[in-house]
């Protein structure tokens, strides 16, 4: 399981120190796992806590005075919530962790190990998340069942379920066709009995067919019978299925008024996508179905493409609208003149296309690959009007009974596809355990490439979002944003969020360069506007590498001397988390820029269990808020009284406040009425690459 910053673990730590329940969540933070701690200090806020604000996993230590491990035991089973223990310890032998088991935990902690203390929390986690989605995989099966059951009922087409060739269930419609009143008196009925007797051996030998395993045709023309004995031409379409926990047959039986060859053509237009006359997405998923369930059952191997043209935005700025069925069609005819005659292709999404290469092993399928992505990279696109160079991508799947499901193919071959794309495009990608990680690999061996040549070539840009004074006198003040232009074909350029890259640069050591343009930068444009006769004050991140490193300080010095900037309008900022776990050097690396006026504030504030208590070892000139807090402001009466509580003690402490991420006028009422000094967000002002925001 992947954990990313958009998934929060609610942990309760039970231990009488606060320093070392914040050694733990720092620990945790620092592997990147994103941690809302709470804390109880006695056993009547442990139950509060667990009933209140429900934790996603505790760690207890084992010999915690201020609640007892059977307290909270009692407390987590009272709660009737799957709510993990894990207990801490500083030893563990053999009695300790039979105790620990029989008491009901899930596991034991090394308190004094960091990597066992990461690797328990990330395997428990996992396994939550695990059961969680089994619970809501399992409540969506049954509403699904429901739900079906209720179309069924009421579906104007006549519907059997047929188990051993027996009814065992109908709807109306179906009982209606053939003139019966009541399931009563089709239950346990043969589906042979409702067969003319001129088809009877026909009908027989399918069903013969069908009971041995053999895949059911489409649909099968056969002449029906009702109850009063006449005979109606019909046709009747098979699909597996699962009654009540048993393997059956759906029957969908619709009378055939027309001619049957009108029939079938009206059939095969409903099939085809219209523009590019491959298969539509519904054809084309009941063929996969069909693939993944032999595959299960039969030890079977298919292959599953994606294909999607590169760059698909900018080729429809090229052409135009108006030419984007023009385009896709295309794109259709060059797929289908490189598939095989047995490969089925369709249009799968707006312009994605699929392929099912059956009974195909992995050589094959990547040989197709290959053919498909040298087929649109090798000749020109031709429609109506105009003539293009395009290249695709492609990501594929081999299925076999170790990837036995639709999702689970759809799901790795939309990866390959996109990971693809990502790298360039003009690639193809098929998923095999050792393919994931050489295309991780190379996925970020790219990023690092493209950041690099960022820095190089000044390819990063800022983007400015105002910060609005809620009780003073309007001054000027502006977060600055990092963004990297990346380049595409042609020269164009998007810009890539930070959170796309961050996590690459730090681990490949490139966060302190990237700190230095962006305080070269904020400087730069700090002197501009003072030559213009505008005092503005600059908001920018910097990250923990330059903590470590003496030369951001020398670059200040150096560019505020260059571009003759204030550095009393320059505030850096720094996440609470990363100053408690670096506090020695975060107090000396303010000391050294204070001399230069440069300001250093704390972002992610009230985050930690004890924010407060940093503020006596590091003197933040700003408090921005952590936006957990804003997100659900207006309706969490906890979150209101905490962004209360932190304005209160830093107007005590003659600290400012901000908050971030304002998505209402109904937060913005919240926040004055508490004494919040400053308010940034959408709701005021989006990010943008203009400074033109009027403060009066």
């Amino acid at each position: 399981m992947q954990f990313g910053k958009d998934m929060v673990l609610r942990l309760l730590i039970v231990d009488d120190s606060v320093e070392a329940a914040e050694a733990i969540v720092s620990a945790l933070r620092n592997s990147g796992i994103a941690v809302r701690p709470t804390r109880p200090e006695n056993e009547q806020e442990l139950t509060a806590l667990i009933l209140q604000h429900p934790p996603d996993l505790v760690l207890a230590a084992r010999n915690s005075r201020n609640v007892s491990m059977h307290k909270l035991m009692q407390s987590v089973d009272a709660s009737g919530k799957d709510l993990p223990v894990l207990v801490l310890m500083e030893t563990v032998d053999e009695a300790a962790l039979l105790a620990v088991m029989e008491i009901g935990a899930r596991g034991v902690v090394l308190r004094s190990n960091i990597v066992h203390l990461q690797n328990v929390v990330r395997a428990e986690w996992a396994d939550l998340e695990a059961r969680r989605s089994l619970r809501r995989l399992e409540a969506q099966v049954r509403e699904t069942e429901r739900r079906c059951d209720a179309l069924i009922d009421s579906s104007r087409d006549p519907i059997a379920y047929i188990h051993e060739g027996m009814h065992i269930r109908a709807n109306a419609a179906y009982l209606d066709i053939f003139g019966f009143e009541s399931f009563e008196d089709i239950e346990g009925m043969s589906l042979l009995d409702l067969v003319a007797p001129s088809q009877v051996d026909g009908f027989k030998q399918l069903l013969k067919q069908l009971s041995k395993g053999d895949a059911p045709p489409p649909t099968y023309e056969t002449q029906a019978r009702a109850l009063d004995g006449n005979a109606f031409p019909a046709v009747m379409e098979f699909t597996a299925a699962t009654y009540e926990g048993e393997q059956c047959l759906q029957v969908v039986l619709r009378r055939q008024e027309i001619d049957p060859e009108l029939a079938r053509e009206v059939e095969a237009m409903r099939q085809r996508d219209q523009v590019t006359g491959l298969f539509n997405r519904a054809t084309f998923l009941r063929s996969l179905e069909d693939a993944v369930a032999d595959a299960a059952q039969n030890s079977a191997h298919h292959g599953l493409l994606l294909i999607e043209p590169d760059h698909y935005n900018q080729l429809l700025q090229e052409i135009g609208l108006d030419q984007a069925d023009q385009l896709i069609k295309a794109c259709g005819e060059r797929l289908r003149e490189a598939i095989g005659p047995d490969d089925i292709a369709a249009r799968f999404g707006e312009h994605q296309f699929a392929v099912l290469t059956l009974h195909s092993d992995h050589s094959h399928t990547s040989e197709l690959a290959d053919k498909l992505r040298e087929a649109f990279a090798g000749r020109v696109l031709e429609t109506d009007h105009l003539s293009l160079s395009a290249t695709a991508s492609v990501g594929g799947v081999q299925i076999g009974e170790k990837i036995a499901s639709v999702t689970a193919v759809l799901g790795k071959a939309s990866q390959c596809l996109q990971s693809a794309s990502d790298i360039g495009g003009n690639r193809t990608e098929l998923f095999d355990p050792g393919a994931v990680d050489r295309a991780e690999e190379e996925r970020i061996a790219a990023w690092v490439a493209r950041i690099r040549d960022a820095l190089d070539a000044d390819r990063f840009v800022m983007n400015y979002q105002p910060l609005i004074n809620l009780h003073g006198e309007p001054i000027e003040m502006y977060e600055a944003y990092l963004r990297m232009q990346s380049l595409g074909p042609d020269d164009s350029s998007e810009l890539v969020q930070p959170l796309s890259f961050l996590q690459i640069a730090e681990e490949h050591g490139l966060l302190w360069e990237i700190d230095r343009w962006v305080v070269g930068k904020a400087i730069q444009v700090i002197g501009e506007r003072m030559r213009q006769g505008r005092q503005t004050t600059l908001l920018v991140k910097i990250t923990q590498a330059s903590l470590q490193d003496e030369s951001l300080q020398q670059h200040i010095v150096e560019q505020l001397a260059k571009h003759g900037a204030d550095g009393k309008l320059l505030v850096l900022q720094l996440s609470e988390s990363k100053v408690f776990t670096n506090l020695r050097a975060a107090q000396e690396f303010q000391s050294r820029v204070y001399h230069y006026g440069v300001r250093v504030g704390l972002e992610q504030f009230g985050a930690g269990l004890n924010s407060f208590q940093l503020l006596t070892h590091f003197d933040a000139a700003f408090l921005k808020i952590d936006r957990s807090y804003m997100e659900d402001l207006t309706s969490n009466p906890d979150h209101q009284q905490r962004v209360r509580e932190i304005a209160e003690k830093a107007r005590e402490l003659g600290r400012q406040t901000v908050a971030e991420f304002v998505q209402d006028a109904a937060s913005m009422s919240l926040l004055f009425a508490a004494g919040i000094d400053y308010a940034q967000g959408h709701f005021l002002a989006a990010a943008g690459p203009d400074m033109d925001y009027d403060f009066q």
